[in-house]
């Protein structure tokens, strides 16, 4: 499977896992100048509680663990990319000091097995 079949398929596997948890899926791959937000989403509150928080998710999925866990690719420089889209998504939409957060969703994909998920949740602070 090519890097992009596999990426294409970690973020589909990752969407539809949100949304089990009771996100909305806002938007996939949000882009901004150079960089990309893999799925916004929006998480409400508990229940019976009024609000919610948007979620600027990165996905990582590898088909093996031969270069590091999935989430070991969120380097510091993408970290500050994904932060430069997800302002400029939120000056967009006006919706500047919205409640947000940055989450990695890790996926290891392997033949014959379900797929393996890890949702890290506040996985980097924004500015």
């Amino acid at each position: 499977m090519s890097t992009k079949k596999t990426g294409d398929r970690g973020e589909a596997i990752a969407a539809a896992y949100l949304e089990g948890k009771g996100y909305t899926i806002l938007e996939r791959n949000y882009r901004y100048e150079h960089a990309e937000v893999d799925l916004v989403c929006f998480k409400p509150a508990a229940k019976y509680k009024a609000g919610g928080e948007l979620v600027f998710a990165e996905v990582k999925t590898r088909t093996g663990l031969g270069f590091g866990r999935p989430e070991e690719g969120v380097t510091e420089a993408q970290q500050r990319r994904l932060m430069h889209a997800a302002e400029a998504y939120l000056y967009e939409r006006k919706l500047e000091g919205a409640p947000c957060r940055f989450d990695v969703i890790s996926i290891v994909l392997q033949p014959g097995r379900e797929p393996r998920i890890e949702h890290f949740e506040d996985a980097f602070w924004g500015r």
